[in-house]
């Protein structure tokens, strides 16, 4: 059940009652594809940096350890310790991302395994089953996620075929929720908008899904080749047609800037790989911009990556420490960086939260946005001293 708090503009505030807990939204979703974040992030450490809703990865959670020994293990809360809320996205996506290892079908995608080679068939029931068999907080229908540049006419045809995939893949869900040995019988199901860059057929398709009555509606196909402008675009164009008393979920989304500008358009569901997969690489975000630790500008610097910033790493450690760490390979590092993206995104999303309450958010995105091309503007002239 999801409650429109407050509206600005198209900018909504809401609260998102779910089996697992209330989800207070903006929110931005920690990735955790294989049941755990990459970067020796426990469960434990989620809870002390602020996460609402953990996502996992459908497509290889099945391969590896197997949906049906996580049911055994009693279902994906129980077999990570978690007990909030999780999203399982629907492995949709890699019917996209493993161009190279599948045929798609009307019944379905038959890939190939990118660990083994062994061969899988994954349509709508398949996925709903496995989603089912994870117990998560949320399943995703199952989809496909075309290129951003695709032609017009593949576009429409896979659209079509999407349509078509949710319905089933909502039949699907309301029989395994009714079954005594479902782990959670009341699973919880969102659609997927997909067409491109096409308003059109993005329009269609929302208006579409928007009759299905589920539980929440995500906007996928976006970030996967296209402009910051084109993905704003398709956002205003598409996002009055979903349902405003529904959560809307941008996937794949983004960085602290996309977050902004998606939010005054609409969206409060978001989920990117960038925080961690960026803080296993040294690049942390801060309110000044983002900095790479392994500069050696920071090599005697002893402030924290943020002053004020209360994640555990700036609590206790400073710069010159962890681009020690880096520099000797040393696994803390690592997490350290990605533990303070994670709060650094967690913390946005409340500080949003607020903003809206407090009806000031265009105020509050503008100083944020102008923080972050302030920064900009002046490492390239740092950049430019230097030669």
């Amino acid at each position: 059940m999801y409650k429109l708090l407050k509206v600005c503009g198209r900018a909504k505030r809401g609260e998102f009652s779910t089996p697992h807990g209330v989800i207070q939204t903006p929110v931005f979703m920690n990735v955790g594809t294989l049941a755990a974040i990459k970067g020796a992030v426990s469960t434990e450490d989620l809870e002390g940096i602020k996460c609402q809703v953990e996502l996992s990865n459908t497509y290889h959670l099945h391969v590896r350890p197997g949906d049906k020994i996580i049911k055994q293990l009693g279902g994906l809360h129980k077999f990570m310790v978690w007990d909030k809320p999780i999203l399982t996205d629907s492995g949709g996506f890699q019917v996209f991302s493993l161009a190279q290892l599948r045929k798609i079908k009307e019944e379905g995608v038959y890939f190939s395994s990118h660990i083994d080679g062994r061969k899988i068939f994954m349509g709508p029931e398949e996925s709903m089953q496995i989603q089912s068999n994870l117990a998560s907080t949320i399943a995703m229908a199952f989809d496909e996620c075309a290129p951003a540049k695709a032609d017009r006419s593949y576009v429409q045809n896979s659209v079509e075929r999407t349509t078509r995939w949710l319905i089933r893949s909502k039949n699907e869900m309301m029989r395994l929720n009714s079954l005594d040995d479902t782990i959670n019988k009341e699973q919880m199901l969102f659609g997927i908008n997909q067409g491109a860059i096409y308003p059109d057929i993005r329009i269609e398709h929302a208006k579409r899904i928007s009759e299905l009555d589920l539980d929440g509606y995500a906007i996928g196909g976006l970030a996967v080749g296209e402009t910051h402008a084109e993905m704003y675009h398709i956002l205003e164009e598409t996002v009055p047609y979903l349902p405003q008393n529904k959560p809307t979920y941008l996937m794949g989304v983004g960085t602290p800037e996309n977050i902004l500008e998606a939010v005054e358009r609409g969206v409060d569901f978001f989920d990117c790989v960038l925080p961690a997969r960026n803080g296993r690489h040294a690049h942390v975000y801060t309110n000044k911009g983002k900095l790479n630790l392994l500069n050696a500008q920071y090599e005697l610097d002893d402030t924290p990556i943020e002053e004020g910033c209360q994640c555990p790493a700036c609590r206790r450690y400073s710069k010159a420490y962890i681009r020690h760490l880096f520099k000797a390979k040393e696994m803390l590092a690592m997490r350290l960086c990605v533990l303070h993206n994670l709060y650094f995104f967690n913390t946005l999303m409340e500080e949003i939260r607020q903003a809206l309450d407090e009806d000031r958010f265009p105020q509050y995105k503008k100083e944020k946005l102008e923080g972050f091309k302030i920064a900009a503007s002046e490492k390239v002239i740092m950049k430019r001293k230097k030669f």
